[in-house]
């Protein structure tokens, strides 16, 4: 995957858009490009075919991240250890490298050398516009941006509502690029990725309460000093471990129709829940 990306993005024309891109790509969990790999492998899709779906969500989501760490929205400084893009460079720079990956993405998704079937193409660059637009995680951002100048604070019901979009649906597209690669049927993974998806965001409410920021790789505790509901907020510190731990139980029986050949995915929901970053 990492080589995928190098070659994508080294194949542009030399710039300050071109380094940022680079830039934003680095490091990180690639949690969800690990999830493309890991549900194609399930289906008997070729790793090599595979990885060009695998970039592509990675683009999406660092664009994302490049573009949510702006001053006119979470305003942070930091991301992945690092000076955010627009830190390291300025915002108009930032803005443009967001775009860049994000149109990055698509191209990946249409390169001949990941499917032959124009079918299965469509297939996934439809259902990646989808989740990542303006009823996916573009709404779930617009709704997070919106709770900030609330008159009260979002009901437990709100804030999964806005997670599914923000968090969830790019992680939810992630576990089915697999299935629609193998032209197979992706509930049983929609069903294991929403339950991962939720469990991931109330994992980072709890890190953002519990975590150590110089591990984290980001500024901690912003959604408290802002006085944001959380799952940890409505919810307590003990009863969102338990929530979380629940739907990781929620999301491995979801994959028992693949049996010992789905441990990897198991693993990876585990691992959701018990990370330190």
């Amino acid at each position: 995957m990492a080589a995928c990306l190098d070659d994508l993005i080294g194949a542009q024309p030399e710039s300050v858009i071109r380094d940022g891109m680079a830039y934003a790509t680095r490091g990180g969990k690639r949690l969800r490009g690990v999830l493309v790999l890991e549900t194609a492998w399930l289906h008997g899709v070729a790793p090599e075919r595979a990885v060009y779906a695998a970039a592509a969500i990675e683009c999406l989501h660092a664009y994302s991240l490049v573009h949510d760490d702006l001053p006119a929205m979470d305003d942070d400084d930091l991301r992945r250890g690092q000076p955010t893009v627009h830190v390291k460079w300025d915002e108009a720079s930032a803005i443009l490298v967001g775009d860049a990956l994000q149109t990055l993405a698509f191209e990946a998704l249409s390169d001949p050398r990941m499917t032959g079937d124009p079918a299965v193409a469509l297939a996934l660059v439809r259902s990646l516009a989808q989740a990542s637009g303006a009823a996916g995680m573009v709404l779930g951002q617009a709704l997070d941006i919106a709770a900030e100048t609330a008159a009260a604070p979002l009901t437990l019901a709100e804030i999964t509502r806005l997670q599914a979009g923000k968090t969830g649906a790019l992680i939810r597209w992630s576990a089915e690029a697999g299935a629609l690669l193998a032209r197979a049927d992706p509930a049983p993974l929609r069903r294991y990725a929403e339950a991962i998806g939720l469990a991931f965001q109330i994992a980072d409410d709890i890190l953002d309460v519990t975590g150590d920021a110089e591990k984290a790789g980001k500024r901690l505790q912003k959604d408290a000093e802002a006085g944001k509901a959380t799952f940890v907020s409505l919810l307590g510190l003990e009863a969102a471990r338990a929530r979380a731990a629940a739907l990781v139980a929620e999301a491995e029986a979801a994959l028992q129709p693949y049996g010992a050949e789905a441990e990897t995915l198991c693993e990876l929901a585990r691992f959701v829940i018990a990370r330190d970053t």
